[in-house]
Formats: structure tokens, C-alpha cells, sequence
């Protein structure tokens, strides 16, 4: 809104394919689905057809959207675009040009996405409440709420009102109104692309300001929301902005490109036609031009350029299983280089991308030719992303299907409720603006799963520290620690996409975050969270943290073993084992304490003693790689064994008397005990004990974790320590 002119983004004539596209050699039938860059304000404001009493000037708006909408209702658009040119009536834009020029454009590019008709009339009226004397309510009581509701989301806040603040909350505003619906930020998109196509006649330090939100916010909303081809021409007109030399380099290389005779795309795309019309499958093979970034990406990864690196290959087919089948003959029939293989089709992005993605190796001279197979409905997204999924309210057509779940959510991605979330925790707004752009660099997401099920959308790259904080808000300041698919974790351990992650709360709802955790925060919820909670309590002196932990510590008892932190752990004794041959001295390895009816393996060591150790412990490993050879051992009758058990619990009074009466009631000969101080209220202990029958030592363990206040009991892991 309110950026004006016409002129391009650089000085000189620039050609279309500066605005984003690669104008494809006169020879390349193909034809791209969605061109929004063939029409200017010639076109939108030149002589076309009438149909039903629609103005002139919407023709090609109601052109482009009757091509994905042939039954929509135009009356809407007819009445939004005569309250537009009424209202916008003898306003100019800085080029020069009557302002209706402006929505009518921003519709435009709407409509070839194959936006509704509400988006569309809320876009051909989104400056009149903040431009002209029309008002909201006016706006309500013509359309409607939901065409109110849009253009209330994109009006911009006023400077007179929030001075400097002005831009993030207007952005803050814009992402809560997207948060209920989508199409809101639809319109924003497709507003900013239509100002820094006409950017040219601002002066340089206002280009270069509007340049840099749009890299550092719109184009990853563009991109988050899925809509690639808004962000792959944003993306060029940013570079034309702000790398003005090496976006002129790659202009010219493009057009070198595009002049030379022999174009190896055409011969593979030629070849793929004929591989796919032996195997029976309908396709249309298509030559993909790169956009500036990408060829400047590709140029500054490989150097040189040759012809297959300006474009890709795009295979459409009908259904899902086409696309397998077309990259089955084409790894068959072509040399694939498999290490490009990347299927998003069984698992989608988060912005609702699918398609696969495959390289192949010219026979001639080896260049390699991506290739992009999908089918048309996954061409539609690719290319529109959440604007292909139309009215976020109405009931999915049948084309769409009911999608799976958040990631197909168009009224509210995961990211998106991660945005909001945190927001309201940043009430300055350099804060959230600072913020928001840190965010929306993280484009890439994982899914990570709850025990009970359900699942938490966090950004890569995330840790225990976020998922805490994404499940719990501000409860996660009692998180004591978490479990990583079944095994204990750090909460600085980084997840992985399907992990499962299961969250160890304490009980103290006063309790503090770590100050070690915002070295191990990756999402803006979590930072906030543990920034706010801990200015709110400032950290405790030395002696005070001492005294406090001192007060944490669990209660001694008459009967239990004296906790000793800096005791070692005791050796474990030779047990009931038969070595072959016999006679040797047996002593059971410290590292992994192994006990009947563990898998063991054994090694000779100076004394002629033989070290017995479990079979999965890392000693085994270093020293076979070392050439040492294996003692063959095996257990003898004796059933009895002794072990170290560690465990590891909340503070509470009473803990260790209660704790060590569960072992002793099964049968369990307490020879040593060590017990950490507590950090967080969080202990650890380590128990070397004596059973007499090795078969009740899982008892044994099930008996310490039912103790309250004991979340873990595992046995002493094998440590990569010597024999």
C-alpha cells in the first residue's frame, strides 16, 4: 500500500525477466501455469470485452478469475471496484497514475493465484479505509464481516498515532488478523509485490528500507505460507535493490543463456517425452526457467555456468502414483544422480509443498538436469500455497480432501500459532520486530511427539528447552527434564523431526528456569518466557544458592546409607563366570557392571586376569578394533550378582529412607550409595547393590521407580573407559 510508481526497480529498461522470470527462448512451447508478470497497466486499464455490466478495466481481473472460478458470482467485484475508483477518485500515485491503478493490479495477481471472490473484493477495496473517506463499518454493511474483517487486517496503523512503533505493530495487527484467516496476508503479499515492481521512483534510502522488510519478513511469510511464486519474484526485485551489480551480472548471463543455440534442456525434456510416451504415461514435461536468485545461488555454488543450470525440468501428471511411476522410467531409462533424490510427496513441508524432486545426467557431456514431478493439483499449491485452499471457512472440495491435521490447517499453520503465541509476551515493539524477523528466519519445521499422542510444531533446530515451553507456556519453568524416545535427555539435547519427547515436571509452581536454558533456547517463545521469569527474580548471591540448595536436599534417616557426593563408585567383584579355558582370575568391568543374564564377552589384561564385559558396552568395540582377541565367558550357576543402579528423582523430604526401604523389602544388600547435590530440586543418585538371584533385579528396578518422587532407574551405562 502507498508504495508508488511504475518505473522498475533499476535504472534502464529492464525486461520481463527482470521482475522474476526468465523469458523463455522463442523455441520453449512451454507455457508457465501461473505468469503474473504479462500484465501492465495497458492491460489493466485497456479496452476489453464487458461482461454483465462489469467496467472495463476489471476485464482481465474477471478473465483470470473466471479461469479458476468459471461459477463464482461477479456482482461483488463489480460493486467493490466501483466504490474503489469512486473513492480513490483523484488520488495519483508518485509515477503519475491514476491510484486505481494499484488495487486493480494487486487484484490482478490475486486472481491468476485463483484467489476467491471475497479475496478479491477485499483487495480491490484494502486502501480505501486508510486512503480515503470510506470507513469500516461502510465496508461491513456493502460486503459483509468477512470482506470488513480483510480489509481491516492490511490497513496500516497511523504514525501521528504510534510515532516509530507504527511499522511492527502494524505487522503485530496484520499477523493476529492472519492468525483467524490467511487471506489476509494473501492480499499483504500481493500488495508488496505490485509496490517493489513500481519501486523505482522513491529515492535510494527508502527503496533499500522497503527492500529489506520485505527480505526479512514478507518473503519468509511468502514462503511459510507456501505462495512461491509471489516470493520467487519478491526475492528478484529485493536483489535488484540491494545487490545492483551482481544482479545486473546475473541479467547477463541469463540472456546469454537464453540467445545460445543449443539448449540441453530442450534435448532432455524431448528425451523425457519420449521415455514417457513408451511407458504408456500421460505427463506434460515442462522447462522451468530459474529466477535471478537462484541462477545467482547455483552461480556462486558452481562457478561456471553450463545450459542445464538456468532451468529444471517440470513433470505434471493426474494422480500421486504418476508421479512414482515417472520416476521409476526416468532412473531406469536415464542415469539418476540418486544423492538429488528428495521426496516431499510422503512427507510435505510445512508450507503444504509436495512434489519429487530427482537429478539425471546427460549421457553427452554429463550435465546434470533437475527434475520436478508432481501432479497438477500439487502444482497449483506449489505455486499458491494457502491461496490455492481458497475460503479458510468453507468446507473442503473433494479436489482438496480434508487434508492431515496442522499442517494442512489454512486458518492456523504451526508456525503461525508459535508467532502469536509468543508475541504476547513481547510488548515493546522493537522487541517483537527484532524478534519477529529472528523467527522468520528459521524456514524450516520438524514435528515432534507427545507420549500421549499428540504433537508440537517446533522450528529445526529446537530443543527439549523449546518443547517444553511450546507444550507448557509459562509451567515449563518447573520442567526438571525430559526423555528423548524413551531415554533421558538433556534439555539442551537439539530434536529431530519424529522424535518423541516426554517432559519431566517438577511440582513447584514457583519454580525458576535455568539461566543455562537461553543458551540452549531456539524459538522466540521460550527466550521471552525465561527473560521475563528470571528479570522478574533476580539471580541469588553464591552463599544463597548454596544455602538454598542445602534446603533442597532430602532428609536423612537414621537407617539410610550416608549420602558421600565425592565417594567413587565402588568396583563391582568377581561373580559366578566360567571362562574358557579355566583358571583365569575374573573381575566384572566398572564400565558397564554387567550382571546374569546380560550377553558378556571377555579380554585378557596384564596379571592374567580376565575382564568380563556386556556385550553392547564401547569398551568391546575400541578393543576389538585394536586387534585384541576375545576370552569366550559365560555365566555359571550362581544366580546372585552385584550391580549399580542409578536414579534419579525429585527432591523431597523423607526420599531416601523411603526409597531404600523399597530396596531392602526386595531383597536388595545396599553396598554403597552416592548422592549429587540437588540442582533444580532435581537428584541423582547411584546405588551399588547385591541381589542375591540376578533374575529380581528388574523387580528391583520397578520397585526404586514407584517410590515418589523417582522418575528414572537405569543401570550403570557402559563408558567408553579403559578395561
Amino acid at each position: 500500500m502507498n508504495a508508488e510508481a511504475v518505473n522498475p526497480a533499476t535504472p534502464g529498461p529492464v525486461p520481463p525477466a527482470a521482475t522474476g522470470a526468465v523469458t523463455p527462448a522463442p523455441r520453449r512451447k512451454a507455457r508457465p501455469r501461473i505468469d503474473l508478470r504479462r500484465l501492465g497497466r495497458a492491460a489493466l486499464l485497456g479496452s476489453t470485452t464487458r461482461g454483465r455490466g462489469l467496467p472495463d478495466a476489471i476485464g482481465h481481473v474477471v478473465e483470470a478469475h473466471r479461469a479458476h472460478h468459471p461459477d463464482a458470482d461477479l456482482d461483488p467485484l463489480r460493486r467493490a471496484y466501483v466504490l474503489a475508483e469512486s473513492s480513490h477518485r483523484g488520488q495519483m500515485r508518485k509515477s503519475g497514475e491514476p491510484y486505481i491503478t494499484h488495487p486493480l493490479a494487486v487484484t490482478l495477481i490475486l486472481a491468476e493465484l485463483g484467489a476467491e471472490t471475497t479475496t478479491l473484493t477485499a483487495s480491490l477495496l484494502h486502501d480505501t479505509v486508510e486512503d480515503t473517506d470510506v470507513t469500516l463499518d461502510q465496508v461491513g454493511q456493502e460486503f459483509g464481516a468477512e470482506v470488513r474483517y480483510l480489509v481491516d487486517g492490511v490497513t496500516k496503523l497511523e504514525k501521528v498515532d504510534y510515532g516509530a512503533a507504527a511499522e511492527p505493530e502494524t505487522f503485530r495487527k496484520m499477523l493476529l488478523a492472519t492468525g483467524n484467516d490467511v487471506r489476509v496476508m494473501s492480499i499483504k503479499l500481493a500488495d508488496r509485490l505490485h509496490n517493489m515492481r513500481t519501486l523505482g521512483v522513491m529515492r535510494r534510502e527508502k527503496q533499500e528500507r522497503i527492500a529489506k522488510v520485505t527480505r526479512d519478513v514478507l518473503i519468509p511469510l511468502a514462503e511459510r505460507l507456501g505462495v512461491q511464486a509471489l516470493k520467487s519474484e519478491l526475492e528478484d526485485l529485493v536483489f535488484a535493490v540491494m545487490h545492483p551489480e551482481e544482479y545486473a551480472h546475473t541479467r547477463e548471463l541469463v540472456q546469454e543463456n537464453a540467445a545460445r543455440a543449443d539448449d540441453p534442456l530442450t534435448a532432455v525434456a524431448d528425451e523425457v517425452r519420449g521415455v514417457l510416451r513408451e511407458a504408456d504415461i500421460q505427463a506434460e514435461v515442462l522447462i522451468r526457467p530459474r529466477h535471478f536468485v537462484s541462477v545467482h545461488r547455483v552461480s556462486r555454488k558452481r562457478g561456471t555456468l553450463r545450459g542445464a543450470d538456468f532451468g529444471r525440468l517440470l513433470v505434471l501428471v493426474q494422480e500421486d502414483a504418476d508421479c512414482y511411476a515417472v520416476l521409476g522410467e526416468l532412473h531406469t531409462c536415464m542415469t539418476p544422480v540418486v544423492s538429488e533424490f528428495k521426496d516431499f510427496i510422503a512427507v510435505p513441508k510445512f508450507n503444504l509443498y509436495q512434489s519429487l524432486h530427482t537429478a539425471v545426467a546427460r549421457a553427452q557431456d554429463g550435465q546434470v538436469v533437475e527434475v520436478l514431478i508432481r501432479t497438477h493439483q500439487m502444482h497449483k499449491v506449489a505455486e499458491a500455497g494457502v491461496v490455492a485452499l481458497g475460503n479458510p471457512y468453507a468446507q473442503p472440495s473433494e479436489e482438496q480432501g480434508a487434508g492431515d491435521g496442522e499442517r494442512a490447517d489454512p486458518t492456523r499453520p504451526g508456525w503461525l500459532s508459535r508467532l502469536l503465541d509468543w508475541q504476547r509476551g513481547a510488548p515493546d515493539p522493537d522487541t517483537f520486530w527484532s524478534t519477529l524477523r529472528e523467527d522468520l528466519a528459521q524456514d524450516r519445521e520438524i514435528t515432534v511427539f507427545r507420549p500421549d499422542g499428540g504433537t508440537l510444531g517446533l522450528p529445526e533446530g529446537a530443543t527439549c528447552v523449546d518443547a517444553a515451553y511450546a507444550q507448557y507456556g509459562e509451567d515449563a519453568h518447573a520442567t526438571m527434564g525430559a526423555r528423548v524416545n524413551g531415554r533421558l535427555a538433556t534439555m539442551s539435547t537439539v530434536l529431530r523431526d519424529g522424535d518423541t519427547v516426554q517432559l519431566l515436571m517438577g511440582q513447584d509452581p514457583a519454580s525458576e528456569p535455568s539461566r543455562q536454558w537461553l543458551e540452549h533456547a531456539h524459538t522466540p517463545a521460550a527466550r521471552i518466557a525465561i527473560q521475563r521469569r528470571l528479570a522478574a527474580s533476580p539471580q541469588p548471591a553464591p552463599e544463597a544458592a548454596e544455602t538454598a540448595r542445602a534446603a533442597d536436599a532430602p532428609d536423612a534417616h537414621p537407617d539410610t546409607p550416608r549420602p558421600a557426593a565425592d565417594a567413587p563408585p565402588a568396583r563391582p567383584v568377581s561373580a559366578d563366570v566360567l571362562v574358557d579355558p579355566p583358571g583365569a582370575t575374573v573381575r566384572l568391568a566398572g564400565c558397564c557392571t554387567p550382571v546374569p543374564p546380560d550377553e558378556i564377552t571377555g579380554f585378557a589384561v596384564r596379571g592374567g586376569v580376565v575382564t568380563v564385559h556386556r556385550a553392547q558396552c564401547a569398551v568391546v568395540a575400541r578393543m576389538k578394533s585394536t586387534g585384541r582377541a576375545e576370552v569366550g565367558v559365560r555365566w555359571g550357576e550362581s544366580a546372585g550378582c552385584r550391580v549399580t543402579l542409578l536414579a534419579e528423582s525429585f527432591g523431597r523430604p523423607h526420599l531416601l529412607a523411603d526409597l531404600t526401604e523399597a530396596m531392602a523389602l526386595e531383597g536388595a544388600e545396599i553396598v554403597s550409595a552416592t548422592v549429587e547435590p540437588p540442582d533444580r530440586q532435581r537428584v541423582r543418585h547411584s546405588y551399588t547393590v547385591v541381589l542375591p538371584d540376578a533374575a529380581r533385579l528388574p523387580a528391583l528396578m520397578r520397585a526404586m521407580r514407584d517410590v515418589a518422587g523417582v522418575y528414572d532407574v537405569s543401570r550403570a551405562q557402559p563408558q567408553p573407559t579403559g578395561a
